[in-house]
């Protein structure tokens, strides 16, 4: 085997892109921190089971395990940063009161999360402690809305579910405990051949919920009516579909739906989740995942109220990978007068590369402006001029 190959589903990032993702990163943890979110940097690697904790089990099987040669204790590689920015909240800052933490690094899968996925994505997001109000949920969406366009999205659909109403229904049928995977694996992929065969072995209410849900999914005035009408006349519920009529009525996309029956982190989330999806460059699949998961913090000794979004940016960069065309050439030599006029533009911004010789001029840019010297100055001016 050639030695430079890579592991499946990992790449290198070459500079063009590179430079994209490092630019919406900049541009993304710039805007979360005008909304009050800290800046938070975990380590790539830590003890398994605080990495693990109140992830479920699906988490479990996306991360790298291996044995610290200190302490023999199993680690595992991080694949997914939001249970660390929980620890952090809850162990280490140990604040009263609201919390607003951001973060941005890279995760690794052991598989991917569908066949054009990297393994190693650039995961950023936003996580909001301590307030278990929807104020605090409309926040986050509508944050993580503007991260998307100002990735430069365009046709954003927002789509919600809400763990609550299916944990209502398992919870009021003894019966469902044991067949709860595989409830969940037929209501997710809207398999009803699968769900009713599962179901015959539940209360017939229970069975008839569950039928009812896996139609559920599309415009919010709709979807909520039929779910008030056909649903059983449980609190729970009652409050799940009161959550999503004032959310989905509040977050300005430019499209909003419901699928009552998208369990995605069913184990994770606790109340509100969301995707995200665009029609800009073909994105496949959402391009931004988020929702309420209140009890991560638990087992750190701090149950909190949490609600967050993380996006991958590798798959976000996807959408424009832009070179700097602006850049500016600037010809080789030690003139005082040059170095100090590539320094200003340097300082002011400005993308400057200056030529060993002649011969060197870097296929990565267009130089459309170069430095030329006009009555003893130099200055910048449209190249071939």
């Amino acid at each position: 085997m050639a030695r430079w190959l890579l592991p499946e589903g990992i790449s290198d990032t070459l500079p063009a892109e590179a430079q994209h993702i490092e630019s919406l990163r900049r541009r993304l943890l710039d805007l979360y921190r005008v909304h009050g979110y800290e800046l938070v940097i975990p380590p790539l690697i830590e003890y398994l089971d605080s990495l693990l904790t109140g992830t479920g089990r699906d988490l479990d099987l996306r991360t790298f395990k291996l044995v610290d040669q200190l302490s023999g204790r199993q680690l595992g590689l991080r694949a997914d940063i939001t249970p660390q920015t929980a620890r952090i909240d809850a162990h280490i800052l140990n604040r009263r009161g609201v919390v607003r933490l951001c973060y941005a690094g890279s995760v690794l899968h052991t598989r991917p999360a569908h066949p054009l996925a990297t393994r190693q994505p650039v995961q950023v997001g936003a996580e909001l402690y301590g307030h278990a109000s929807l104020a605090a949920d409309l926040e986050v969406q509508r944050l993580a809305l503007e991260s998307l366009r100002l990735a430069g999205l365009t046709d954003i659909r927002m789509d919600f579910g809400h763990t609550g109403v299916v944990r209502a229904l398992l919870a009021a049928d003894p019966a469902a405990q044991p067949l709860a995977d595989d409830l969940l694996a037929a209501l997710g992929a809207k398999d009803r051949a699968a769900l009713r065969v599962l179901a015959a072995q539940l209360a017939p209410a229970t069975a008839r919920a569950l039928d009812v849900l896996v139609t559920l999914h599309g415009a919010p005035a709709a979807v909520l009516a039929q779910a008030r009408e056909q649903l059983p006349a449980m609190p729970a519920i009652a409050r799940a579909l009161d959550d999503l009529a004032e959310l989905t009525a509040a977050v300005v996309a430019d499209a909003v739906s419901i699928d009552l029956s998208d369990l995605h982190g069913y184990r994770y989330y606790t109340g509100v989740n969301f995707a995200a999806y665009s029609r800009t460059a073909g994105l496949q699949g959402a391009v931004l995942r988020g929702g309420r998961y209140d009890d991560i913090g638990r087992a750190f000794g701090r149950a909190r109220a949490a609600t967050g979004f993380s996006i991958d940016l590798r798959e976000l960069a996807r959408v424009d990978v832009a070179t700097d065309a602006a850049a500016v050439l600037a010809p080789a030599g030690q003139d005082a007068a040059l170095r100090a006029k590539v320094a200003e533009l340097r300082a002011a911004g400005e993308v400057v590369v200056q030529q060993l010789d002649a011969s060197d001029v870097p296929e990565t840019f267009e130089f459309a402006r170069e430095l030329k010297l006009v009555n003893g100055r130099w200055c910048v001016q449209s190249r071939g001029r």
